[in-house]
């Protein structure tokens, strides 16, 4: 059966940096106390004149001058967001149109911070069967447009950012093995941004509540994500007769040090077998797994034949993990 490689990477964060010692003099808080909770020292955020499009072609440019590529030789776009520039048309369509990929088909995928596994999984299969031969599959989201800067809870967590990869069928044994994917509808409410859609429309009540801002049952979350990492983790290892040890690297969604830390010594792994760069972006949600994997493969902590693994958690609920061979 044909397998599917990833090509090339990019990623694209915003120039401004936002550090704990700023969010001190926003909210009740302290530098010290977020580092505990969540292992962030700062994000970063786009400017008023920045929109994930502008993310995500930046990314994108990287990626296709990486792998020697044009934008026409793509033939099709996956945007994974739940932050896009408009309710729709697609943010997918917005960056086909500004890269002039005229042969590209292009869509958005929704599954928040799993975006991005939940998009590789789609190209994947699309690949496998001979449906697409080049796809670029982005993860960009700019939660910081719909974060309450009066809640500590939440505003300390989001930051913006772009990974993008270019994905095409493998001509050895690298490549995707498999990706697993799944979904607990009935805790849909331990994240979500309740305004703004068809059941609670844009009003002025809706924004005197602040229903358009993110509201997180952190607890809750927390405990639930811990043990469907492991869980799914797992059954993609098992499933392709791999141990947890042949593992190279892990490269978990950055969501927070303390779940990233807990998954890690479930599966038995030592921390410098997983990749962390929570500290300086915050969670970018559907990007931190493709800007990771693009620092991880720039700094050399990836080598031809390496076994990696992707894992993702996010609002939903949604889940997915991803093994590849390098």
């Amino acid at each position: 059966m044909i397998k599917t490689r990833i090509v090339s990477t990019g990623s694209y964060l915003p120039e401004n940096r936002l550090t704990n010692f700023d969010l001190e003099k926003i909210v009740d808080t302290s530098a010290e106390w977020i580092v505990e909770r969540t292992g962030i020292h700062e994000r970063r955020i786009g400017t008023k004149d920045e929109a994930a499009s502008d993310l995500a072609y930046e990314a994108s440019k990287i990626a296709l001058k990486k792998a020697g590529l044009k934008a026409k030789d793509l033939d099709m776009i996956i945007c994974a967001t739940v932050s896009g520039d408009l309710p729709f048309p697609s943010t997918a369509c917005l960056l086909q149109n500004r890269l002039d990929a005229v042969n590209a088909a292009s869509f958005d995928v929704s599954a928040a911070c799993s975006g991005f596994i939940y998009g590789l999984y789609l190209a994947d299969n699309l690949i496998k069967v001979g449906a697409r031969k080049r796809i670029l599959l982005i993860g960009v989201d700019m939660l910081s447009r719909v974060t309450d800067w009066d809640d500590r809870s939440t505003c300390i967590i989001f930051g913006d950012g772009a990974g993008a990869v270019i994905l095409e069928p493998s001509k050895d044994e690298s490549g995707i093995m498999s990706t697993d994917i799944r979904s607990d509808g009935s805790m849909w409410d331990y994240i979500q941004v309740p305004g703004g859609g068809s059941r609670t429309p844009f009003s002025k009540e809706c924004l005197d509540k602040k229903l358009q801002f993110v509201r997180m049952k952190g607890n809750e979350t927390y405990k639930v994500a811990v043990k469907t990492l492991e869980s799914i983790a797992l059954e993609t290892l098992e499933k392709n007769n791999i141990k947890a040890s042949q593992l190279s690297l892990l490269i978990p969604h950055q969501a927070n040090i303390r779940i990233i830390q807990a998954t890690a010594k479930r599966l038995g792994l030592p921390m410098e077998k997983v990749m962390v760069n929570i500290e300086k972006y915050g969670n970018t949600s559907s990007a931190s797994i493709p800007i990771a994997l693009d620092e991880a493969l720039t700094s050399g902590r990836i080598r031809k034949g390496d076994y990696i693994l992707l894992e993702a958690f996010g609002a939903g609920l949604t889940w997915g993990s991803s093994l590849i061979r390098w």
